[in-house]
């Protein structure tokens, strides 16, 4: 039986549980020295014995009123553009020598995807946001020049679903220096709501493969993409060890692994207030996020 790691808020409070396969919460006892997530991720040389030995099944049931991001207060979120052969052949373009990054700021499983009160700036693109979040940020810190990839999967405490939510159409610039200037990609990925994370983490060590995911998005029960994590350019254990090389990874960071192809943007295609967005990674769980706009429609 698998399950995954999760922040839950009942009365107020947010505590530490785990979400089994039927959709309880359950608390076992070994949970209760860590108040947090990142409390315990940060203590991952034990946690992750205490983990692999607990009792899921016969734990107690725990009550709860919602499910909060699995880390509520990650301490950075890297993000890995053009990351699928497909999505790559769908945007006309050649396989890239890197990657780009932004900071997300993540939300709940079932929170509602708030679109900023600026009806001037356009519609948020459906901009085929599935990715799958990379870890945790394991245990101790990767420090520069990097890891190597062969041994950067041992640094991934756990892997959940993430959902990149990108306001392309808001921040198009009319005039650039070059193409890839169109879009201010920080102010698109960066906004409030944009980075849907859970339902929870699920260990890595429930994770035999990375890299045989299958990960599905609907817009109001219309699938939109399909894909395998077998068609990333850049494998987890390669994008971990490339994010150390840049940056220091801490516990308690997430790396969201880039989208497959069926964007909407080249479609045309755009979330407006009221759809209903859900995504899947089979082993991982679902997010199911409804877009808001303080407006009111597109605009």
């Amino acid at each position: 039986m698998t399950w995954s790691l999760v922040t839950y808020l009942r009365n107020g409070t947010a505590g530490v549980a785990i979400l089994r396969d039927d959709g309880t919460l359950a608390a076992p006892p070994d949970l209760k020295r860590w108040t947090t997530l990142l409390e315990l991720v940060e203590d991952w040389a034990q946690a992750g014995e205490v983990l692999r030995g607990m009792d899921t099944a016969s734990a107690p049931a725990v009550e709860y009123d919602a499910l909060l991001p699995p880390l509520r207060w990650p301490r950075k979120v890297v993000c890995a553009g053009v990351n699928y052969r497909r999505h790559m052949k769908e945007m006309g373009g050649e396989i890239p020598a890197g990657g780009m990054a932004a900071v997300l700021l993540p939300q709940g499983p079932h929170d509602l995807h708030r679109r900023p009160a600026r009806p001037d700036r356009g519609p948020l693109a459906r901009r085929g946001p599935l990715r799958l979040g990379g870890g945790a940020g394991r245990g101790h810190r990767h420090r520069r020049p990097g890891h190597p990839a062969a041994d950067a999967l041992a640094h991934v405490a756990g892997y959940c679903v993430a959902n990149d939510v990108t306001a392309r159409g808001r921040h198009r610039r009319q005039a650039v220096p070059a193409d890839a200037f169109i879009y201010d990609w920080f102010a698109a990925k960066s906004m409030d709501s944009s980075l849907p994370m859970g339902p929870g983490i699920t260990p890595a060590f429930q994770v035999p493969d990375p890299q045989d995911l299958r990960l599905r998005l609907w817009v109001n029960g219309e699938l939109q993409q399909d894909e395998s994590t077998s068609d990333m350019v850049c494998p987890v254990a390669e994008l971990v060890s490339a994010a150390s090389e840049v940056v220091t990874l801490e516990p308690g960071d997430v790396i969201a692994t880039g989208t497959p192809s069926g964007v909407g943007a080249g479609r045309g295609l755009y979330l407006k207030d009221g759809d209903v967005v859900r995504v899947t990674i089979d082993g991982l769980g679902s997010l199911e996020n409804t877009v808001i706009d303080p407006a009111g429609g597109t605009s």
